[in-house]
């Protein structure tokens, strides 16, 4: 089965509203095995991050990302694609647009922290051109009262 080819220009890329929370915060649920929690979302709208979602014409939510600006560094903090519709371009879409915001509220670099065990994500973020900078031990909570670590990326702008 062959990836469709989107029409960029035809879905629709905006701000993440209060009215998105509870479409994110599924999609959340359903692609992380330790997702963020409702008020990890509202938070970040309530601190006026950079949050915006990407749907499809029809409305149906595709992903979002989540982007903090610290001086003069952006955090992506958190970044998603539907599971069914995860390797047809649109997390690279998203990445790309988390960059421009950066460069937009004139950061010099982009941070991010991943999980060793998200494979597809760190290659993604590898072959966009993040560096692996360093790395947070038990970062992230895992199976059985374990941690896992964080790799921390860095994309400089």
């Amino acid at each position: 089965m062959t990836a469709p080819v989107w029409d960029l220009a035809r879905l629709n890329y905006e701000p993440m509203q209060a009215s998105d929370l509870q479409e994110v915060y599924a999609l959340e649920q359903s692609v992380y095995p330790h997702p963020w929690s409702m008020a990890n979302f509202t938070d970040s709208l309530n601190s006026a991050y950079q949050a915006w979602v990407l749907r499809e014409p029809d409305g149906t939510l595709l992903g979002y990302f989540l982007l903090m600006a610290i001086v003069d560094e952006a955090h992506l903090l958190n970044v998603a694609v539907a599971a069914e519709k995860q390797g047809q371009g649109l997390g690279r879409f998203l990445l790309n647009q988390s960059v421009a915001c950066a460069r937009g509220l004139g950061m010099e670099s982009v941070l991010l922290e991943v999980r060793p065990s998200n494979t597809r994500a760190l290659h993604i973020y590898e072959r966009y051109g993040f560096k692996q900078i360093g790395r947070r031990k038990g970062y992230y909570p895992a199976a059985n009262q374990q941690r896992e670590d964080a790799i921390v990326m860095r994309f400089g702008l």
